[in-house]
């Protein structure tokens, strides 16, 4: 805060110092004077130089000049010197006023300053005295006295001071003089007098010369030819009923109104007291504007009239009667200002376009008003139409300054389009316009903004990798590389799998996409902070939340957790390690009797973890029933003696997704009052039906490998006594010992058979068999101890490496001793066999 205070006050400080150097710079006024009629290009003054400024900083001070005129009289050379841009006659732009000044205002900017140029146009002697008529007649009767007086009109000279007209002169006559008088505007006439009495019968006609003369270097002057013709007597000459008629008329007195009257009598009778009237010694200007009657003597108006072109003019008016005297009279005639004149507004752009960050106060136009009314008509203010941001300040009486009243904004209004309007105080007031166009440049004040401050996408899981999620949009309302948004990640959250890389965004369009292919159950939603960045400098920047919802799809089976294979009541039973659970159910259970739960579990979410459950399999399907949503599993009705004491149950759990994933649970049941009564089954061959199908495949197996042997037997016997060999060694194998599944010893030239895996059998050669060491495969549902109904007695190893009469175990064979199993295999197997050796030997 501090800092700011501190900005603050070196900012008002240095707006003042600059204030106080413009007010003193802008009330001195530069005064040059130069002769009119100069060459375009002639010098005016070092205006660069009188300003005070270098030629290293004109570059940037930017001088420039306005003119309120028409005319640009003036304008600034290459060099920043004044110079004449065309041509300047004082007499045209002033006329009689003196002096003649022409006003324009110099400005620079960087600091911006308004400086006042005065130029006064000097008169030089470039016009000579001119007579309105360069012949003059006039008519004396012989018998007028002497003394009388004839104006011979006034010379006109354009030119001001010693340059106009000085003085007259007249050709040296013994009977007419000259005198000059000067009327209150200070223009010289001049009026003949007659000296001595004329005699028409000596000198009818005079003929004399008139000269005027101006004072300039060199003297020019003009003349005029006077012829006065002497008649004869007329008693009564018109006498005017006015010496000077003043007359004031406004200038907007309609053409072909009366102006004034002029009247002079006359004491003479019949045509010498008929009076005409005419004008004598009048400019050719007043005869452009006035028509005088010569019966009446109403002047009227015959021309514009405008108090701007000539505000007074002089006529003589002459009166002469029938007998040819005649009488003079002067109308002095002033014409009245009115407001007939609407000011004109001339505009010079100093800054544009206007940097939308650019301080109050600033000066970004000069304007220039003139109004060619005097007194109150053209007494000009000007004002800006419309509320803008623009205020004016008066400069000078003419000059105005357009600054920055308020802060702009060119997001709000990027072009203001400024009308000036000027008024004069005149009655009715009148009123002009003029519009200047400022554009407001952009500067980055703007940070992009988010459509939305946090954006949610959805995507299904296993979508592609390069699927979009969503598009992210930021708008700036600067211009140009200003508000050109680029986007980019600014982080998010690093959970797991729900990295941030998982995303990625398009610069230019704001796309969001997914790098990789989501997994619901390892990421269910992320989160990404995306940052909106412009191209300004400094550059502004926004960020916007992006969340990632992960759906679920229906890609995960249900999972059984109980009953798990190799767990369970079978362990708590001693049995071997991997085999199925089990559990027990007495025998007095009633309906509705909990078995087991079926426990499962689904990585899915919502619908496709729905789980629901139902048996598909069970050899007493009435006896057992399982909850739909429970997995529980019960009776359906009470246990019967009928029923068998194992019962095998498959369960399927199903899920809702579409499609619907399942898995099965295989339960056994075992149907005994406690434990200890159940082991005996579990211990004790398969009865029943199943029992009995089992056993009868293992035997069809055993006849069937039994015969192969036989036939194979047989061919090798009837080859070895074709060749007259001994037996061949795999009857050699069949040694004179015998073994049994109880752990006897291997003969020391035990070999493998061609059985499979544990199956495999040795026998003495030349004996009867009489034990055989045979376990059939287990069935794919129950452990090898259900199958065989005996008791574990360890695992032999099948490697024919190991040493005669050395047990080993081996993982995957389980084996047991049963003496009824034994003796019923190998009554079967002596059966098979030696009958058709004995057969054979016969």
């Amino acid at each position: 805060m501090e800092m700011r205070a501190a900005a603050a006050r070196r900012v008002a400080l240095l707006s003042a110092l600059l204030l106080g150097l413009w007010c003193r710079a802008a009330a001195e006024r530069l005064r040059y004077a130069i002769a009119e009629e100069l060459g375009r290009g002639s010098l005016v003054g070092p205006l660069a130089r009188d300003l005070g400024l270098s030629p290293a900083e004109l570059p940037a001070r930017k001088l420039r000049i306005v003119s309120g005129d028409e005319k640009q009289y003036f304008v600034l050379g290459e060099d920043k010197n004044l110079r004449v841009n065309e041509r300047i006659d004082r007499e045209g732009i002033c006329g009689a006023v003196s002096p003649c000044v022409l006003s324009l205002e110099a400005v620079v900017e960087n600091p911006f300053n308004i400086f006042h140029v005065s130029v006064t146009i000097q008169d030089i002697n470039d016009n000579a005295p001119q007579f309105d008529r360069e012949f003059v007649l006039i008519v004396v009767i012989e018998s007028t006295p002497p003394g009388a007086r004839f104006p011979l009109g006034s010379g006109r000279d354009p030119d001001i001071g010693v340059n106009s007209l000085q003085s007259y002169q007249l050709t040296p006559n013994p009977l007419f003089s000259l005198v000059v008088t000067e009327s209150p505007d200070g223009t010289k006439h001049a009026e003949l007098v007659l000296e001595k009495s004329l005699d028409r019968e000596k000198q009818v006609t005079h003929r004399l010369i008139l000269t005027a003369v101006d004072g300039g270097d060199p003297i020019l002057s003009g003349t005029a030819e006077i012829q006065i013709n002497v008649t004869d007597a007329n008693d009564n000459p018109p006498v005017f009923t006015k010496e000077v008629y003043k007359i004031r008329l406004l200038e907007n007195l309609p053409e072909g109104s009366l102006a004034f009257q002029v009247k002079a009598t006359d004491g003479d009778e019949g045509t010498n007291a008929e009076i005409t009237y005419s004008f004598s010694n009048t400019a050719s200007s007043v005869r452009k504007l006035f028509t005088l009657d010569p019966r009446t003597g109403d002047v009227t108006v015959t021309g514009p009239l405008d108090y701007e072109e000539g505000k007074y003019y002089e006529a003589s008016v002459e009166g002469k009667d029938g007998g040819g005297l005649s009488a003079h009279a002067k109308v002095h005639i002033d014409i009245l200002d009115v407001n007939d004149n609407a000011p004109t507004v001339s505009i010079l752009p100093i800054l544009n376009p206007i940097p939308e960050d650019a301080v109050t106060s600033t000066v970004v136009a000069v304007i220039n008003v003139r109004d060619r009314d005097s007194g109150d008509n053209g007494e000009v203010s000007c004002n800006i139409e419309d509320d803008l941001p623009f205020r004016l300040e008066s400069s000078s009486k003419n000059t105005y300054k357009l600054i920055i009243g308020s802060v702009l904004d060119r997001e709000t209004v990027s072009t203001y389009n400024i009308t000036v309007a000027a008024r004069d105080r005149g009655v009715p007031s009148l009123w002009s316009r003029a519009s200047l166009s400022l554009e407001v440049s952009d500067v980055n004040d703007n940070a992009p903004v988010f459509s939305e401050a946090a954006y949610s996408a959805y995507v299904w899981e296993n979508n592609a990798a390069g699927a979009l999620l969503v598009r992210v949009s930021a708008r700036d309302l600067d211009a140009g590389a200003n508000g050109r948004v680029s986007y980019w990640l600014a982080g998010g959250s690093a959970v797991g799998a729900c990295a941030a890389s998982s995303v990625s965004v398009e610069a230019r369009s704001g796309a969001v996409y997914a790098q990789r292919s989501f997994d619901y159950e390892q990421c269910r939603e992320l989160s990404v902070s995306v940052r909106a960045q412009d191209g300004g400098a400094p550059s502004r920047s926004s960020t916007a939340t992006v969340r990632v919802f992960v759906l679920d799809r229906n890609d995960n089976a249900p999972r059984v957790l109980w009953p798990a294979a190799g767990a369970g009541a079978a362990g708590e039973a001693g049995l071997a390690p991997g085999a199925a659970p089990f559990e027990v159910v007495p025998r007095s259970a009633e309906a509705g009797y909990l078995v087991a739960k079926v426990v499962a579990v689904d990585a899915d979410a919502g619908r496709n973890a729905w789980l629901s459950y139902e048996l598909v399999q069970a050899a007493e399907p009435a006896l057992f029933r399982v909850g739909l949503h429970s997995g529980e599993v019960r009776t359906a009705r009470a246990v019967s003696e009928r029923d068998a004491a194992k019962q095998r149950l498959v369960a399927l759990v199903k899920d809702h997704g579409r499609p619907a994933l399942s898995a099965t649970a295989t339960l056994h049941v075992v149907l005994a009052e406690s434990l200890q009564e159940a082991l005996p089954e579990l211990s004790e061959r398969p009865s029943g039906a199943e029992a009995a199908a089992e056993l009868q495949l293992g035997l069809g197996l055993a006849l069937a490998l039994l015969c192969a042997l036989f036939v194979l037997s047989v061919a090798l016997a009837v080859l070895a006594r074709l060749r007259g060999a001994g037996p061949p060694a795999v009857l050699r194998c069949l040694g004179a010992q015998r073994f049994s599944g109880a752990g006897a010893a291997f003969p020391a030239d035990f070999c493998e058979g061609t059985l499979p895996s544990s199956y495999n059998l040795c026998v003495a050669p030349g004996r009867a068999v009489a034990d055989v060491a045979w376990l059939p495969p287990p069935l794919p549902s129950l452990p090898a101890e259900e199958l065989l109904g005996g008791e574990p007695c360890g695992k032999r190893s099948e490697s024919s490496s190991a040493g005669a009469g050395e047990p080993h175990d081996h993982p995957d064979a389980p084996q047991v001793c049963n003496p009824r199993s034994h003796a019923l295999i190998r009554e079967s197997f002596s059966t098979a066999v030696f009958s058709p050796l004995f057969i054979l030997m016969l």
